[in-house]
């Protein structure tokens, strides 16, 4: 019997080191062709090349990312390469993303078939999609204290060693051009904003990074671009109001009475606190009623995409906000209902073959915005200012976009924010033009752009596609947007 152990376990032991020889030895080009999407059901015919599945970030936790690459549908090799990431924390870059956003595919109601986006991002640029921190969408850890211990460093850490390791699988794009956008959904709440917090932190690593890192591992960086985010406690929180005041959603009595009773520049506040938190409330029953994300779309009423409450973090920005269980809805997209649609995709077991998913048989189903966090966010910044002031100092080019129907984290407090940032302005506010209409504004600071797009609401790609594409293409050309009607 105990030899019978012994070689069960030798055997055991060769089994695993030949699993990490293959993977380790394996040739970029194999590993490649490995994740390449051959047959994804129900995708119409397209000609580049996709590709997803894991890269381990850490073996001794078992950590793994998943991700979604898209080469450019034209001249790849000549295009620059393009990090999307959905925030939360907790929210899918695939399910928001790829599916309802910006990607080639996207999902229909009540049917097996995507359909094809004409205004995918790949059409300008490479596009890469990560699902992260582990514990979101496919991503996953085999150490459940990961998950009850997350934070900031912690995932801009996990993101910059998925990016080292990606490189190394795809050698080719090492050299283009690399650019972070994301839609901010945060608070560290799940639920909205927080690239405002990834974009500039994973931008800050890598930038710190390449100054000591070896020249295999310098990441080709030149800016990050960045929509509806949460960016500084005091201004989001002052702005939220300000715009549901402003856009007639709350009475005059109540915005009085919450521009009386609560500070928003202090975390915690103590001196009439009782009539904040009722104002507060009141505030937040009318989003009970009407979109928060936007407020001129309906809700969806088919199953329970908008009245799922994502669980709260302790250690939340904002820091009074977050103690609302209104602040921590999902969102939804045009179609109200389209977050339904991709999770009954996402956890078909035909598509997980696909896309190489779901291989370890996570014992939770696939949702468009994870339910796992139940923990602590160890850290978080009351305001990203500092960094995205340091990061326009070192000269990266930096992005900001605001769609203007969006109530969660809305075009009056990026403007404060911004404003706060004490940036000298060199265009103030001009008319951008998509052919012969007005597609929204611009101010043009000293190291940074800021955009508003008209009619859209929190996931702007979604509401307004040809205008997210014009973004991206002239965010990538460092060009300002045009200024006069055109055909």
């Amino acid at each position: 019997m105990a030899s019978s152990s012994s070689f069960a376990s030798t055997l055991c032991f060769v089994c695993i080191f030949l699993a990490i020889f293959s993977t380790t030895f394996a040739s970029p080009k194999d590993e490649q062709e490995a994740d390449r999407v051959i047959k994804l059901p129900g995708q119409p015919p397209v000609n580049f090349l996709h590709y997803a599945g894991y890269i381990n970030i850490d073996q001794f936790h078992g950590k793994s990312l998943f991700y979604w690459f898209f080469e450019a549908e034209k001249k790849p090799e000549m295009k620059p390469l393009v990090l999307w990431l959905n925030g939360g924390p907790g929210c899918s870059s695939i399910g928001f993303g790829e599916a309802q956003e910006l990607g080639p595919f996207l999902v229909q109601k009540g049917k097996a078939e995507l359909t094809f986006n004409h205004h995918a991002w790949n059409k300008e640029a490479n596009l890469l999609l990560l699902e992260s921190p582990v514990g979101v969408g496919f991503s996953y850890t085999n150490t459940s204290s990961d998950i009850q211990t997350m934070g900031d460093k912690v995932v801009a850490q996990d993101s910059y060693e998925f990016l080292i390791q990606w490189f190394r699988r795809f050698p080719q794009y090492k050299s283009h051009d690399f650019y972070i956008t994301g839609k901010v959904m945060q608070n560290k709440s799940n639920g909205c904003c927080f690239p405002g917090h990834y974009a500039p932190q994973l931008a800050e690593y890598i930038f710190d990074h390449n100054k000591m890192a070896k020249k295999e591992n310098i990441i080709n960086l030149k800016g990050f671009m960045i929509g509806n985010a949460l960016m500084d406690d005091e201004t989001d929180q002052k702005g939220m109001i300000d715009y549901a005041w402003d856009h007639a959603v709350i009475s005059d009595k109540l915005y009085d009475d919450i521009k009386t009773n609560c500070n928003f520049s202090e975390a915690n506040q103590t001196d009439h606190i009782q009539e904040c938190i009722e104002g507060m409330e009141e505030y937040y029953n009318v989003y009970n009623i009407i979109d928060m994300y936007s407020l001129y779309t309906p809700h969806c009423i088919e199953g329970n995409s908008t009245t799922r409450q994502l669980p709260k973090l302790e250690g939340v920005a904002p820091k009074f906000f977050s103690q609302f269980l209104a602040w921590h809805k999902m969102p939804a997209g045009y179609d109200p209902c389209m977050s339904n649609y991709a999770e009954a995709y996402f956890n078909r077991q035909d598509v997980q073959e696909a896309l190489h998913a779901n291989k370890t048989k996570i014992p939770y189903p696939w949702r468009t915005c994870s339910e796992q966090f139940n923990g602590t966010w160890t850290d978080a910044p009351h305001s990203m200012l500092p960094t995205i002031r340091k990061l326009i100092n070192s000269g990266l080019r930096v992005w900001v976009y605001s769609g203007d129907t969006d109530g969660r984290i809305p075009v009056t407090s990026t403007r404060y924010t911004l404003r706060k940032l004490g940036l000298n302005i060199t265009v103030d506010w001009a008319p951008w033009y998509s052919d012969k209409q007005v597609g929204g504004w611009t101010v043009i600071y000293d190291g940074l752009m800021f955009v508003t797009v008209r009619g859209a609401g929190h996931q702007v790609p979604t509401f307004k596609p040809r205008n997210a594409r014009m973004l991206l293409k002239y965010f990538l050309a460092n060009k300002q947007l045009p200024t006069a009607p055109f055909t």
